[in-house]
């Protein structure tokens, strides 16, 4: 017993210390894929239920198509979602995309032709338009919205994670 806590020990000391930070990443039980994560709205309407069957009672209805939502538990063919007011509840995964979307939350939001604050502008996003995510590093994402796109610094919508980066 002393000699493989001698060894664990010793392995402790090589492993580089990012290494021992990491934390483990919940997955969902029917997809594997990280809990929680943001996915898209794919349909017009979406009946959002109290539970995870067509037997649950329907507690209101998504009427927006790409509106971006976040999962925050699977079961069977169903999952759990919550908008970004924090409301939810259980929606079939077949009202669901994987393609992201935000929502945007500031009014005038300036669309840059570069990750920079002092890049030119492409355009102005409203409050509440949804916009595609393209890319995205740990302070800016590229978005794009009827015809127009550019880079928009985190924390003016709503469907990424702070730290989120995605290529």
């Amino acid at each position: 017993m002393a000699r493989l806590a001698g060894i664990l020990l010793a392995f402790a000391l090589i492993v580089p210390h990012s290494a021992t930070d990491l934390r483990a990443q919940e997955v969902g039980s029917e997809t594997n894929l990280p809990i929680p994560r943001f996915v898209s709205l794919k349909a017009a309407e979406g009946n959002v239920r109290r539970g995870p069957s067509l037997s649950h009672r329907i507690d209101w209805v998504f009427v927006r198509r790409n509106m971006p939502l976040q999962v925050t538990a699977e079961y069977g063919h169903w999952r759990r979602v919550i908008d970004r007011d924090g409301f939810g509840g259980w929606v079939h995964y077949a009202l669901l995309s994987g393609t992201r979307t935000v929502i945007i939350d500031q009014p005038d939001l300036p669309l840059l032709a570069r990750p920079t604050a002092d890049a030119p502008q492409n355009a102005v996003l409203q409050q509440g338009v949804i916009a595609r995510i393209g890319e995205c590093s740990l302070d800016w994402c590229q978005l794009s919205a009827d015809g127009h796109r550019g880079w928009a610094r985190k924390g003016a919508y709503w469907g990424v994670r702070a730290d989120e980066i995605l290529d």
